[in-house]
This record gives structure tokens, sequence and C-alpha cells, in this order.
């Protein structure tokens, strides 16, 4: 008799005002297996693995469990059952240490006392089974984003969880830490755990699913088995179309300096005493793109933040289109002509319960075409301008431009940030990670408004830990290790480990 699958979710379809976000899928997850979902942006995936999960109850359909129907109603009966999930965005408690997020809900206590020592040993032998090196008495607001994914992985095992869910796991990893994923999640595997896992990243699936279920706006397209199928194919099943993996652009034509940053210290944001930022020149020029390169956490962040105006720089100066900005403000940088994709979209890119037609206009607002002489927000043409935008950049939401921020994929906010940002013309664009957490298809179009700027004269500072990105839009490629700038590589004459061994202090420029 054929095994039961360890989790069936059939025929389900859950709505939401304006959007159906589910409709009529079928899943199936056989045991010990690691099963790919695979999608665009906003096709449903997280609100499948949200409804699995008991954090929304569909309207049609029904979820079985090694064969018997059971019913979700919150995450306490998807624990109950077996079930955890590592979200997108984590769900930690930032000012708690790390054992005590792991601990939380099911804190191990007798006679009304807590028993930490015991729930720690429970957790070590954990790390040390499955390789999830963490350190328990960290608090979680001090510990990078890679560290915070095994804390909840942590979270996940130390419930005894047979079935688990990672939501878009990489899209916020280094390319070492992404690797590392991918072991752990072998080892899972090879314990017997059934693992579900959210991605459009098609070189992950290929490299440690065993099968790929494909959605597309929210239908059901297909399951295929990975090892007798090719990236070409997915990309295909994903967004109904071929796409186009390489980028083409024509050799670049630098014009005049558009940014030039000499010497420039930023303090770092840990350690206060220490500089994250030591000394760092360079320029970039209208019509090149210059990516900053090197492994997270080097520097690459504070450069930025020194750059736009969120951290004050220790010393140094930096010039845009001739004029220096090294202490004037943020609105001051912005018009006069930068543009920047944050880093952290839901920190530094969104305000997420405005409504997305409000974050298209923040840093337009005050503009003529968008407010009255009295004072007042022409909110007819704040309405059409977001129209606009939404149609070039396909932006998907449930209610178009009324629709709040918050309530939208990760995808798409990061669409709404990029088209917000390109469509205001800036000189210089400062792009960080600005594919994160896109599909190929999306990747393949914000690629090419990244060259158009480029083409048409302006500066394009990028900075991406996606190393396949770097070598195909970067015109020059800076390394940043340690806080400097180790070494400009030229992609056209490099290789990706020769840029590896800068990126990790084995090389440095003129040694």
């Amino acid at each position: 008799m054929e095994q039961p699958y360890a989790i069936e979710m059939l025929n389900i379809t859950k709505r939401f005002p304006g959007i159906v976000a589910n409709d009529n899928i079928t899943l199936q997850l056989k045991k010990g297996e690691i099963h790919a979902l695979l999608g665009e942006n906003g096709a449903g995936k997280s609100t499948l693995m949200s409804v699995l999960f008991g954090l929304y109850r569909p309207e049609e359909g029904t979820i079985k469990k090694d064969g018997q129907v059971v019913e979700i109603k919150d995450p306490n009966d998807a624990n109950d059952l077996g079930i955890g999930m590592v979200h997108q965005h984590f769900k930690l408690v930032e000012c708690f240490t790390v054992l005590d997020n792991i601990i939380l809900g099911v804190e191990p206590c007798k006679g009304g006392f807590l028993q930490k020592a015991e729930a720690r040993e429970k957790v070590m032998a954990l790390s040390d089974k499955y390789g999830l090196k963490v350190d328990p008495d960290a608090l979680v607001e001090d510990i990078t984003v890679g560290m915070q994914q095994r804390t909840e992985i942590l979270k996940m095992l130390y419930r005894d969880n047979e079935i688990l869910i990672f939501d878009e796991p990489t899209a916020v990893l280094t390319p070492q830490e992404i690797d590392e994923l991918m072991d752990i999640m072998r080892g899972l595997k090879a314990e017997g755990k059934s693992i579900l896992f959210i991605t459009h990243k098609l070189n992950e699936i290929m490299a440690v699913a065993d099968r790929c279920t494909v959605l597309r706006k929210g239908k059901y397209i297909g399951t295929v088995d990975v090892p007798v199928t090719t990236k070409e194919e997915l990309s295909k099943m994903m967004v109904g179309r071929d796409v186009d993996f390489v980028v083409h652009k024509e050799e670049a034509k630098p014009k005049d300096v558009i940014l030039s940053v000499e010497g420039i210290t930023v303090a770092s944001k840990v350690h206060s005493n220490n500089n994250a930022v030591k000394n760092v020149s360079f320029t970039v020029r209208g019509g090149e793109i210059v990516c900053i390169a090197g492994i997270d956490g080097n520097g690459q962040t504070e450069l930025v933040y020194g750059i736009t105006g969120l951290e004050p720089v220790k010393a140094g100066k930096i010039t845009l289109c001739g004029q220096d900005i090294t202490h004037t403000s943020i609105r001051k940088r912005s018009t006069m002509g930068m543009s920047h994709i944050p880093e952290d979209r839901h920190k530094h890119g969104l305000v997420l319960d405005y409504t997305l037609e409000d974050n298209m206009v923040l840093q337009r607002y005050f503009e003529p075409q968008f407010v009255s002489g009295a004072g007042f927000l022409k909110r007819k043409a704040i309405r059409e301008y977001a129209e606009r935008l939404i149609e070039q950049y396909d932006v998907r939401s449930g209610q178009g431009p009324i629709t709040t921020a918050r309530s939208m994929s990760g995808g798409n906010q990061q669409k709404a940030i990029v088209a917000r940002e390109i469509d205001r013309d800036p000189e210089l664009l400062v792009a960080v990670q600005p594919t994160r957490g896109l599909d190929v298809g999306a990747i393949e179009y914000i690629h090419k408004q990244i060259v158009a700027q480029r083409d048409a004269g302006k500066g394009v500072l990028l900075v991406s830990l996606e190393l396949d990105e770097v070598m195909a839009l970067s015109d020059r490629i800076l390394v940043m290790y340690e806080g400097e700038i180790v070494g400009e590589l030229d992609p056209k004459t490099t290789t990706v480990e020769e840029m590896g061994l800068y990126m990790a202090g084995a090389k440095r420029k003129g040694a």
C-alpha cells in the first residue's frame, strides 16, 4: 500500500479584497522530501503556506496530514500537528536573547519556575546535531541576519516539527550563508523531515529540491521532478514566457564625474569605537555602473548610509555633481539628484501603513505637480502618477494605488521602491540589492532599467551580494573588505574566483 502524503492541500482557495490569492490550488508533500514552491512575486506562495501554518483560513479546500483531514485554525494548531515555519520577515523579539526567542511560548516550567538550563541543553544539542551554530545568550538585535535565521530554524526543531516551511529563506543571506543553509536542509531531509521551500531562485531549486510545484497569478501550473527538468523550463512555467538570463548592454561610455567620495570614514553601528568604513575613495561617472562587491558586513551598508545621509561621516568629503554634500540633509541630496534603493525596504524604503500611492510620492509630495500653493495635496495627480508606475513596473496589489504597502508581497514592495526611485530621473542612482526577493522576470526588467539609466548618462552605484548580478551589470567592480576598498576589477577580464579572493581578504590591489 502506498504511503500517504505528509501534507496534502486540496483545492485551496483564499481571497483578499480585490484579489484571489490562491485559486483552487492543490499541493502534495511526500515524506522526507524537499519540495520547492516556485512562482513570481505575488503568485500566492506565501499565502498558501500561511494557510498551512494557520495564519489564514481558506474560503474553500481541505488540508490532510498523513492521509487524515485536519483543521488548522491558528499557528498553535499547526505546531501541535508538527508544522513549523520560518517566515520571510523573521518573527523574533529583538530585545530577547536567542535562547528566549527559541523557547518563547513553549517554556519548560517546574512548579511555576522557568527551567532555562534544561532548555539550553536541548537547544545546544540541536545546534550541534544540525550544524546551526548560535550564541544562546546574544541579543537578537545584535546578531546577523543569517544568525537570526538559524534562530528561527532552531525554534522549529525545538518544537519537534516534522513539516518545515521555509518562506524565501535565502532572500536576506550572503552567498556563503546560502550554501550553509542548503547543507542544513539536506541534513534535515536525511533526518526524515519534510520540507516546503518557497523561492524564485532557480539555482537553489536545482541544487536541493526533489520536486517543484509552480504557481502563476494564484493558479496551479504544475508539479515537476527537479532532476529531469531545466532552469529554462521552470522559468517558462513561472512567468509564462521565455526569460533572457543574459544582461544585454553596450560598451560603457563614461562622462563627467557625478559622485566623488574622498577619504570617507564612517563609524560602525555595532561597535561605536571602531570604524566600519576606513578612508575610502572612489568616483562614479555618468554613463557607468560601478559596483561595490563584498561579503556582507564589510562596511558596504555604512558606506551607503554615509553617501545617502542616513549616517554622518566622521571624516572625508562627498561631492555630487560638483557640489559638496558631505553634511547636507537627506532631502537636499534627494532634490540635488540622488535616488536610493535601500537595503532594508521596511526600515528605509516604505512607510508600511501608508497606501501604495502615498509611498510613490514620499520624496516628491512637496513638488508643485503634487501640492497646491495652499499646501494641500493634489490627490488626483498623485493617484494618476501611482497608477502609471504600477502599470509600467507591473506592481501587483489587491487594490491598486490604495493598497496598504504592508499587505503587499515582499517582491512587489521592492518593485514599488525601484519604480519610485528610477522614475525620479536621478543624476545618481544608489541601488543596494535592487533585485533582492524578485523573481526572474522582474529581475530581467529591473536590470534593463538600471542599464537604461546608465545609457542615459546617469551614474549608477550598485551594491550587490549576488555575484552573477555583479558580473553581469558592472562596468567597474570595487571590492570591500573590512571597511576598505581592496581591489578594483574589470568584469570583462576578472573571474568570480579572483573576485572571491579579494572578498575573503586573501588578495589586495598592488599585492
